[in-house]
């Protein structure tokens, strides 16, 4: 499973997501929408934050937009499983 997070530099939901990630010792890629519009567009993201988990193939499992803590723990749980 891998974690990806599309975000913004400038975006105070997006550092929240960060912050509570590192804080619970989660690896995940961050992905600058503005630096890479095409993930936004082949993922449907309209706004950030968006932290997706994918599978082992990359496939979507779930996403979670914004920062809610309770979905963030789901993803976290399956990353440790």
């Amino acid at each position: 499973m891998k974690l990806i997070k599309l975000e913004q530099p400038s975006c105070k939901p997006c550092q929240l997501v960060s912050n509570y990630l590192k804080e619970k010792g989660i690896e995940f890629e961050a992905i600058d929408v503005t630096q890479r519009p095409e993930i936004a567009t082949e993922y449907g993201v309209m706004g950030v934050p968006v932290t997706i988990l994918l599978d082992e193939k990359g496939n979507e499992v779930k996403r979670s937009i914004g920062f809610k803590p309770n979905e963030l723990d789901t993803f976290i749980s399956k990353l440790v499983e």
